[in-house]
């Protein structure tokens, strides 16, 4: 009997596509980035040369220099060129080079490669450019907007964790009053990510609004709905006989959407709806506002030492957390590789066994997304299962306001409508979905 035939993938987004969302997000956004970027190096000479004298200047001028050849070689669509600052993981993207000078009929180039490719590329170059050029090679240069968005959103945190406190005073909660919460706190988590520093480039976007009453004013605006599923899996495993319940969060945001997802977990943890959950971030600065353990453990610092009781509170908790080893934080170069998720097994079986340790995991924001569908342009009706093409670690969850043009999992017709109604419904983070895949 023949094998089945293996379904063909469809194509991968790219900025060839003119009017795309990949094409602007090329031509305009990251130049503007990077643009940003070099004013935040020039803006940064003097600490330079206070810190490290004549080498930090000359570090300066030297990564300016690589980050303006970067640009132009972006704007004027250059083949792609190899990494050549020998960290861990050169040799994984100068692999993934050739695998695509290999499979194409033209060399890899900014607009004419796959966008998530080119993309990533960009955000590894920044960081070779600083990575070569010692004793500033540690400088994080978007440390200074995610810092901003943190302290913008400071009565939105406030609100948050003065929330949370209350729910925390009473722990015996009957199953009704401990899902009205959990929901509550997820939704919360999902619009959150809405504060995210690369789709603004960089433009102030932090949460200014109540968190919590948003959570009602926005119900209508999620267009898959899997709360149920997931409070389903997490009641199930919620029992007396203190079995381990492991949840992971691939996060995105530092700031206020990072916050959120602290309050959630804690919330998870202190309920005992799970045991451990295990954090994963960038090992590098990725997409402007990333969370990388620096600004993990930032944040931690700065609830801990907030003038407001709630806030510090929560700081304190965290703290303990870590210390103890309910919350630990991973930091696989895997997440700063350009490579879909289907392809981990593969590529990081470390990562891909660690991951499958867990009872749920939750993919945070527009990246995680892209990456757990290949970045292609599937139809709307397409299964979330089917459009993971074979990557089912565990059971896993997507919290996502749209913010690139890719959608699975809709009802038939409802992609179409919103296209003719609201035709940049899918770029603009007006909506969520949090869409659940059983891994079964």
């Amino acid at each position: 009997m023949a094998a089945p035939k293996k379904t063909a993938l469809p194509a991968s987004l790219a900025g060839k596509y003119k009017g795309s969302f990949a094409y602007n997000t090329i031509k305009d956004r990251l130049p503007l980035i990077l643009t940003k970027v070099i004013d935040t190096l020039h803006r940064h000479k003097n600490e330079f040369f206070e810190e490290h004298g004549e080498k930090g200047m000359e570090a300066e001028k030297k990564a300016i220099a690589s980050l303006s050849k970067l640009r132009n070689e972006l704007q004027t669509d250059k083949p792609l060129i190899p990494l050549t600052d020998n960290l861990p993981d050169t040799a994984f993207w100068n692999k993934y080079l050739e695998y695509h000078q290999n499979t194409s009929d033209e060399p890899p180039s900014w607009f004419q490669s796959p966008w998530l490719y080119t993309e990533c590329y960009m955000y590894r170059r920044i960081h070779e450019a600083l990575a070569r050029n010692p004793p500033i090679s540690d400088f994080d240069v978007f440390k200074e907007e995610k810092a901003h968005n943190f302290f913008e959103s400071q009565q939105a945190i406030i609100t948050l964790c003065t929330y949370l406190q209350e729910t925390l005073k009473s722990t015996e909660k009957h199953d009704e009053l401990l899902k009205k919460d959990f929901l509550k706190l997820l939704q919360v988590s999902l619009w959150g990510n809405k504060c995210d520093l690369s789709i603004s480039a960089g433009a102030d976007s932090s949460q200014k609004s109540d968190p919590l009453q948003s959570v009602e004013e926005l119900k209508s605006f999620i267009l898959v709905d899997h709360m149920e599923d997931v409070w389903s899996l997490l009641k199930d495993r919620k029992n007396p006989d203190s079995q381990t319940t492991r949840l992971d969060i691939v996060l995105d945001n530092a700031g206020f959407e990072l916050v959120s997802d602290l309050v959630l977990a804690d919330f998870l943890l202190s309920s005992k709806l799970v045991t451990e959950i295990h954090f994963h971030g960038k090992n590098m600065p990725w997409y402007v506002s990333d969370t990388t353990l620096r600004d993990f453990n930032w944040t931690i610092r700065q609830m801990q030492s907030a003038n407001h009781k709630s806030m510090s509170k929560c700081g304190v908790s965290w703290e303990s957390y870590v210390k103890k080893g309910a919350w630990v934080y991973h930091s696989h170069l895997f997440w700063t590789l350009p490579h879909e998720y289907s392809s981990m097994a593969q590529v990081s079986p470390d990562l891909y066994a660690e991951l499958q340790k867990s009872n749920l995991i939750i993919f945070k924001g527009d990246l995680n997304y892209r990456k757990l569908l290949g970045d292609r342009k599937w139809n709307f009706t397409v299964p979330f299962h089917q459009a993971l093409n074979h990557f089912h670690p565990a059971p896993l969850c997507s919290l996502r306001t749209l913010k690139c043009d890719i959608q699975v999992g809709l009802k038939p017709g409802q992609g179409e409508q919103f296209t003719k109604t609201e035709p940049e419904w899918m770029i603009i983070g007006k909506y969520g979905i949090i869409q659940f895949d059983a891994a079964s």
